[in-house]
């Protein structure tokens, strides 16, 4: 069980303490104390697991369930004895230029704080640090952590929608890219795929909104008053976060958009000078055409001169049509 378990510790008067190495008897310290309270970290706990920590805090079974089976949408739950909390962390990995989701599980109730994370993203030990540091947030309680929790994931959101706006301009210069060049190989498919990645972004960040509306307003329980400010703060974050996926995902729209377009310009030009190659090579081939039909009685056939007056001929007409192509632009 230690496995799994990142860290378990009571804080009493904004302070870290020592306590026993049961976390059943730190939670009953804990809550005798009054002022305290108990936070332990779980990592991908299995079921078996799980049921030590969910039977001694009295967790609700639907929640337990969703800890334990991961994969949900953020969202916040409220049952009789704790409030239930998903929150999704990101990682961007710029070089394969992916960004992946995990997942992060709060509960919160009488004298205690657990939290269950599933991959790696947002560990948990630089949170818990900056919280310790600053005893005057820690004396809020178990609401002090869920806030910090939120805020530091929130303000990793700005972050990683701050690298895909770097990469994004890298790739809108690659679209624009003069044709012909090795740049413009593939670009639909980067565009796609970075279209990909924006909506996985925006699988974290948009459902989140509603869960920290509800925490910015009275009348949650386990949550103080006082913390309303600072989940408004978060909310605001989010919001700028949300602002920036949807500015990034509305121009990879036009970005495609104006490739597609681009390419039907070119496509377009391609034809037209096809078409013009095509019609300079179907007059010579008409007059040939004609004159190789072999007919006794035809104009000019026995003209010493004829051989010489048809090539120029033929030869004037594709140069007429030429010039004339070319000053319309086809060429």
């Amino acid at each position: 069980m230690r496995a799994v378990i990142v860290d378990c510790a009571i804080y009493r008067d904004g302070r870290r303490t020592e306590g026993p190495a049961d976390f059943s008897d730190a939670l009953a310290q804990a809550r005798e104390s009054g002022d305290a309270f108990l936070w332990i970290g779980l990592h991908e706990p299995t079921e078996k697991e799980f049921d030590l920590v969910s039977n001694e805090f009295g967790l609700h079974p639907l929640a337990v369930e969703d800890a334990l089976s991961a994969h949900q949408r953020p969202k916040l739950e409220v049952y009789d004895d704790s409030l239930f909390a998903v929150i999704k962390p990101v990682l961007y990995d710029h070089d394969s230029d992916t960004v992946t989701t995990h997942e992060l599980m709060v509960f919160m109730g009488d004298s205690f704080v657990v939290t269950v994370r599933h991959g790696e993203g947002a560990p948990l030990a630089a949170v818990r640090r900056r919280l310790e540091a600053d005893r005057e947030v820690l004396k809020h309680g178990p609401t002090a952590v869920l806030y910090a929790v939120s805020d530091a994931i929130v303000d990793h959101y700005i972050d990683v929608a701050g690298e895909l706006q770097v990469d994004l301009e890298e790739l809108e210069t690659q679209v624009f890219a003069p044709s012909g060049t090795d740049d413009s190989k593939n670009t639909a498919a980067r565009i796609y795929t970075f279209k990909r990645q924006v909506l996985e972004f925006r699988r974290a960040t948009v459902p989140l909104s509603a869960p920290m509306a509800r925490l910015a307003s009275a009348g949650v329980p386990f949550v103080q008053k006082h913390a309303q400010p600072f989940f408004r703060d978060v909310q605001d974050h989010l919001t700028r976060a949300n602002e920036q996926v949807e500015g990034l995902d509305r121009l990879l729209s036009d970005i495609l958009s104006a490739h597609l377009a681009q390419m039907g310009v070119r496509q377009n030009d391609d034809m037209r000078k096809i078409s013009a190659w095509a019609a300079m090579a179907a007059v010579p081939t008409m007059v040939a055409g004609i004159y190789g039909m072999n007919f006794e009685h035809m104009p000019e056939l026995r003209w010493v001169g004829s051989y010489p007056l048809v090539l120029l001929l033929m030869a004037g007409a594709v140069v007429g049509l030429y010039r004339q192509f070319k000053r319309r632009g086809w060429l």
